[in-house]
């Protein structure tokens, strides 16, 4: 993933600009959520999203990405991210991640969900998923709960790999990390789901970033298959995707992808989002 480099802090008017690419985001992933079931296909995912973002002013931004066609990427069980929407369509028991992002007046928002469908015939498959599933969430909130508290960028990934191992033994994937985020989609800095060498970036107002842990139930390492985009784990392991932008501001931050900026997610953790003033 090519970042974009640019000054990674942000003014007031910038972060003001952001809410509302942040908020049609939610709006077409909320969309999706409510039409997720067997047998529709990603490509009528695809659909449904671009439609949501269309109607409300914004511009399907991972259609401004160099050869990429659509508004989300729909990545099934051992897909981790950058999957291609198609003929595809979802069976019982399948786990899907949709990633999508919008552009409103120049400025973008970026937001990924995990979904795990029901399979009467094999529970232990979705229990074991939804487990996943779960995790990969959670493991998002705590990294998003770190940031509130953190003086270094770098404190989410030590953040999300602690939560990750207390529950247990999943993989999460290093191949793909978080990132700045603004007038591009991707900008500096990276946002690493686990812990690496360094402290990273300061903590301060105008820190904008999309931490997205995608954990896995085995192994780490990844492939690109024939089509040039979709991450598939090498052994086979079903994955989870989960991402949110999120603000810092002179008040506290605020998650822009999540409509109540996080609250409830956050809450659990002791930690209250202040909106941008």
């Amino acid at each position: 993933m090519a970042f974009r480099k640019t000054g990674i802090y942000k003014s007031r008017d910038e972060l003001r600009a952001l809410l509302r690419p942040g908020v049609l985001t939610a709006e077409s992933l909320d969309a999706v959520q409510a039409a997720v079931a067997p047998g529709i296909t990603t490509g009528e995912l695809d659909a449904i999203a671009e439609r949501t973002i269309r109607d409300g002013g914004g511009v399907p931004n991972f259609m401004l990405v160099p050869g990429y066609r659509n508004t989300i990427c729909a990545s099934v069980n051992a897909d981790v991210v950058h999957g291609i929407p198609g003929n595809r369509a979802l069976e019982p028991g399948d786990i899907v991640s949709v990633d999508s992002g919008a552009e409103f007046e120049g400025w973008n928002g970026d937001s990924a969900r995990s979904f795990v469908l029901d399979d009467p015939s094999r529970p232990e498959l979705v229990t074991e998923r939804r487990l996943l599933n779960e995790v990969t969430e959670q493991a998002l909130w705590h990294g998003i709960a770190a940031l509130a508290t953190a003086r270094h960028l770098n404190e989410v990934g030590d953040a999300v790999e602690d939560y990750v191992e207390s529950r247990g033994d999943f993989g999460i994937v290093e191949d793909y990390v978080g990132h700045g985020i603004g007038r591009s989609m991707h900008e500096e800095p990276p946002v690493f789901n686990y812990r690496v060498k360094g402290r990273g970036p300061a903590v301060k107002p105008g820190l904008v970033v999309a931490i997205e842990p995608m954990i896995t139930l085995g192994g780490i390492d990844t492939l690109t298959q024939d089509d040039d985009w979709t991450v598939t784990t090498v052994d086979g392991s079903a994955a989870a995707h989960w991402e949110h932008s999120v603000a810092v501001h002179e008040g506290g931050i605020w998650v822009l992808t999540a409509h109540d900026g996080g609250a409830s997610g956050l809450a659990p953790l002791g930690i209250r989002p202040v909106p941008i003033s």
